[in-house]
């Protein structure tokens, strides 16, 4: 066995495994309001803390996630609120929604999907788990007007082996689901829900968790 091969695997060993990396990257632009931001967070932290959630992560291979929360607006301009977390039930997806609940608000901005998918990608490479799969959540209210172009960031990501996941909410743009579909979405079973206002969020988000945990595999994908 070559030294390099054995070094990787002995380094994949002691890595902890997940079924899922989820990065959930959310518009905090200008064109959200604070109000509008809190009900999206209320919306995250209603999903995560659910029986349903918990369940759906339950049921994988590990029976755990890695998950971390990042808002973005303009192109450079994102944080990632929590950072990566290991859920395997109820008390973990607490604490992560504690957190949640402490993030800051609104970032004025444009709207930069192609940064956000950029940024995503860039903590996926360091999340610190053994992954099944790997998941960019991209949900937003508009367009790509900032940065690069998103199709360039969203190719690049598939390359990576990363799917991309969308949650457009109908607010501003009333084609923005066919948007998602055609130029921020792709990769492995990728998939959009729509919101179709604000009020609908958490029922969305929460469908959505359920069909991205329940597309993890037997795949080994070591990040």
């Amino acid at each position: 066995m070559s030294a390099s091969l054995h070094d990787l695997q002995e380094r994949n060993a002691a890595v902890e495994p997940v079924d899922l990396a989820l990065a959930l990257a959310v518009d905090s632009s200008g064109s959200i309001s604070n109000e509008d931001l809190a009900l999206q967070f209320d919306g995250y932290i209603r999903a995560i803390t659910s029986g349903a959630f918990i369940n759906a992560v339950r049921s994988g291979l590990h029976g755990t996630i890695a998950l971390t929360f990042v808002t973005w607006s303009s192109a450079g301009r994102q944080d990632q609120v929590v950072p990566w977390m290991r859920i395997d039930g109820m008390s973990a997806a607490r604490q992560f929604a504690a957190r949640l609940l402490r993030a800051p608000g609104p970032v004025p901005g444009f709207t930069s999907i192609s940064g956000a998918i950029d940024y995503a990608r860039q903590k996926l490479s360091v999340c610190g788990y053994a992954f099944t799969r790997q998941v960019i959540d991209i949900s937003g209210d508009g367009s790509n007007n900032d940065g690069r172009s998103v199709t360039e960031a969203r190719d690049e990501a598939i390359a990576a082996g990363i799917t991309i996941n969308g949650l457009p909410i109908v607010h501003l743009e009333p084609d923005i689901a066919a948007y998602y579909s055609e130029n921020v979405i792709g990769g492995d079973s990728a998939f959009v829900t729509v919101a179709k206002d604000i009020g609908s969020f958490h029922a969305a988000v929460l469908e959505k968790f359920v069909a991205e945990i329940a597309q993890v595999d037997a795949r080994s994908c070591l990040g």
